[in-house]
């Protein structure tokens, strides 16, 4: 960590605090290990924040890890690592507290504090006097900022304490800070506020308190941003939250959220210029490590932030794509989409083309059929807004004349093989053939797997690989079933979405049928053919 001895400015800049690895990491099923841990931090440094939470050293074997690597590991550009942690227990000394040793050894030059500032947890919780608290804060405070190190304090549960009584919670901070903490975050740690709620009290705080106010927000009102946005406005220079909003519950403040407004609707420049640009990017990269897929829906980075439907929307983006947008996707590195459906105008059509590379703007007669065929066949149960891949397929085949063929299906067959005497668990093997001709060769080929759909998946790529040995890297990652029409049983009409990868780009495909098998046939084929014509276009 090249910054760890060089001073730091901590009153004149605004802060930008990410804990995602300290509080997001409570998020129920996230388990990273001490190298994803290591990974997700050279993000957050690639988008710019000035602090990252690390953990809390001392507190457990992982976190600790964590930090004694970092000081090796990490090369950090733009952030401080800052060691989480509480102050001491009561009835012994600062220094004699092994857990304050655990943040004093971290190698971390920003420690944060979590103290009590409710005194209802004060009692209950810590079983302690308020003004032990107040012993525990001042004297933790103090010992850490003899030892070198500079702090920041969390006060734990402070909207609602404030409620309980002000003038305890108010007296924590003015403790804290007057013991050297540099910032004192103000924290809902149940969620429960409300934007004007959270602005009277940071407004107070700052008026009467004469500490730098931080805000620490939880979304179990799914107002963390919003009370975010209402305590800087009320004078807060310091904003927690997590990449992706995690955390536990329902989360903390969407960092991203918080910056991309700061920044792009109150013009307050909180990171370092260009790097915003990178939030989608990382956002999406932090997802793959952390294993949670990233929410298409999610504001400024998610795939459907700036994706298009409707007809109407569409004829209005042709002319000026500002009219349906509240901002030019570029600015957090994000792309507008067109998603084409039976909504779907020809303006739609006309920009989706040219998105894949397609103009026609001259052809209105290829956007007629295409409109008409697409509104067609998504009345029969397709659907084109998730499946790019087949639609660049249909639209290649009007666009050309013909659809994009690399080899010629005569006959495929599967089935499946259930022994009476299998034991519980056991999965049944299945087996399909494949018959088909791949550059100017027959081939018939029998692949085996467990099921149906995995074994025409194995046997239609050992034929084709054998014309067309770039399918090697093909895989499927993803494969969704949706039964349409549900009322009519089994007879009912079988959506599957197929994805699949290269291991550079993704791209899905969508099949229809009367069962699942068929459905997943089509949804195969398509997905084999638009990879090989990616790879040959590339």
């Amino acid at each position: 960590m090249n910054q760890l001895d060089q001073p730091l400015d901590l009153h004149g800049a605004f802060h930008v605090y990410d804990t995602t690895l300290r509080d997001g990491m409570q998020q129920e099923g996230l388990n990273p290990t001490v190298a994803d841990k290591l990974a997700i931090a050279r993000h957050l440094d690639g988008l710019g924040v000035g602090f990252i939470e690390g953990g809390w050293p001392g507190a457990n074997p992982k976190d600790t890890e964590f930090f004694r690597r970092a000081v090796h590991e990490l090369d950090l550009k733009h952030a401080r690592l800052t060691a989480f942690g509480a102050t001491r227990k009561a009835g012994i000394r600062a220094a004699d507290d092994p857990q304050v040793a655990g943040l004093r050894d971290s190698g971390a030059s920003v420690v944060t504090l979590v103290a009590k500032s409710h005194i209802g947890h004060v009692e209950k919780a810590l079983r302690t006097t308020p003004e032990e608290n107040l012993a525990m804060v001042r004297d933790t405070v103090s010992h850490l900022r003899a030892e070198g190190q500079q702090v920041f304090l969390d006060a734990e549960h402070f909207f609602d304490g404030y409620r309980l009584d002000r003038d305890y919670a108010l007296e924590v901070l003015r403790t804290a800070y007057d013991a050297g903490a540099e910032v004192i975050a103000l924290c809902d740690t149940n969620g429960g506020m409300l934007p004007g709620w959270v602005a009277d009290v940071v407004n107070d705080v700052v008026q009467t308190a004469g500490v730098r106010v931080g805000i620490h927000c939880h979304n179990d009102t799914g107002l963390a941003v919003a009370n975010t946005l209402a305590a800087v406005d009320a004078g807060a220079t310091h904003v927690q939250g997590c990449i992706n909003g995690y955390g536990e519950r329902t989360g903390n403040a969407d960092l991203v959220n918080v910056v991309a407004n700061l920044e792009l609707k109150l013009d307050r420049q909180v990171l370092p210029p260009g790097l915003l640009r990178e939030a989608t990017r990382i956002a999406h990269a932090v997802a793959e490590v952390t294993n949670v897929p990233p929410a298409a829906r999610q504001p400024y980075v998610g795939t459907s932030a700036f994706a298009h439907k409707a007809g109407l929307h569409a004829s209005a983006i042709k002319i000026d794509p500002d009219l349906y947008q509240h901002m030019d996707p570029a600015g957090v590195g994000n792309d507008m989409r067109l998603l084409v459906s039976e909504m779907a105008g020809r303006a739609s059509i006309e920009l989706k083309g040219k998105e894949l590379g397609f103009d026609l703007s001259d052809s209105p007669e290829i956007v007629n059929r295409v409109t008409a065929r697409v509104k067609e066949m998504e009345s029969r149960g397709y659907t084109f807004e998730a499946a790019d891949a087949s639609f660049e397929l249909l639209l290649a085949e009007e666009v050309e004349g013909q659809r994009p063929s690399y080899f010629q299906i005569e006959s495929w067959r599967v089935i499946t093989e259930t022994l009476t005497h299998a034991q519980p668990g056991e999965e049944a093997v299945s087996e399909a053939t494949v018959k088909l001709q791949a550059d100017g060769v027959r081939f018939v080929v029998t692949g085996e797997g467990n099921g149906p759909v995995n074994a025409l998946d194995q046997a239609l790529r050992s034929a084709i690989g054998q014309a067309f040995p770039e399918i090697a890297k093909f895989e499927l990652i993803d494969f969704k079933v949706r039964i349409l029409d549900q009322g009519h049983g089994t007879d009912a009409i079988t959506r599957v979405l197929i994805e699949t990868t290269d291991g550079e780009s993704t791209w899905v495909t969508v099949g229809v049928g009367a069962n699942v098998i068929e459905a997943s046939w089509e949804a195969l084929v398509d997905a084999l053919t638009f990879g090989i014509l990616r790879h040959h276009a590339g």
